[in-house]
């Protein structure tokens, strides 16, 4: 894995195909001293779901219908741990599902998940498998830097799939025109698609880096067996910034 760690004391650039840079504000900063943001940057030959990737999903579903339950989703420590900070910032976990809980959640309501496309696929494989959720964006509809703040009451944002949710006090990036994305969902108007070429996928650990370097090895791996990723570089930004 080829990681590459930025640290600068006012500003951490990792993404430089879009001539970038992402931060982290000090309002998310002094409420969660030691959080991590991970990043997954590359391009990519997307696709319509691959065969064999879906093999391996609903392999992973069937085993994870068999042995977990609501509860035992709830205990997982990213996905706690991820509920502890919605709740530090004043927002209700139960309504405001994390991704990766919703999509366990799905599996074992007997519902399963959907087929979308092989790199959207591959990162619900890694968050169905650690927990962990992980926001995923076309590099392309990236307008400017990206910083990751706190939601504002009345924020606009579109979610994929669900319209507009109400993004206030939740941990939101955003880019020059808005909010992005949150643990809850992704926008609609970054959103990776079919024809997208170039990625950028981030995890944030509020309490710290637990699981993200294997979960990032995993998606690593998987977006170069079933997306073709090209110089595909993960890394981590550090707490302190503005």
């Amino acid at each position: 894995m080829n990681t590459d760690i930025y640290l600068n004391c006012k500003i951490m650039v990792v993404n430089n195909f879009w001539n970038a840079q992402v931060t982290i504000r000090k309002e998310v900063s002094d409420l969660f001293p030691v959080i991590a943001v991970a990043f997954l940057r590359g391009s990519i030959q997307n696709s319509l779901t691959n065969p064999d990737l879906w093999s391996l999903i609903l392999e992973k579903s069937n085993g994870i219908a068999g042995s977990m339950d609501e509860e035992s989703i709830r205990k997982v420590e990213a996905i706690s741990d991820g509920k502890q900070a919605y709740r530090h910032l004043g927002k209700d976990p139960n309504r405001y599902r994390l991704s990766a809980e919703a999509l366990l959640r799905r599996i074992v309501k007997g519902k399963g998940l959907y087929p979308i496309s092989s790199a959207v696929d591959a990162l619900n494989l890694v968050s169905i498998s650690t927990g962990i959720t992980i926001g995923a964006f076309d590099s392309q509809d990236i307008k400017g830097d990206i910083e990751l703040g706190i939601g504002l009451p009345g924020e606009e944002f579109m979610a994929i799939g669900r319209g507009p949710l109400n993004v206030e006090r939740l941990p939101v990036y955003r880019d020059q025109l808005g909010a992005i994305g949150n643990p809850t969902s992704d926008s609609e108007r970054t959103q990776i698609k079919v024809s997208t070429t170039e990625i950028l996928m981030l995890i944030t650990g509020f309490y710290g880096d637990k699981g993200i370097g294997n979960a990032l090895k995993q998606l690593e791996s998987l977006l170069t067996r079933f997306c073709e990723c090209t110089k595909c570089t993960t890394g981590f930004i550090s707490s302190v910034i503005i």
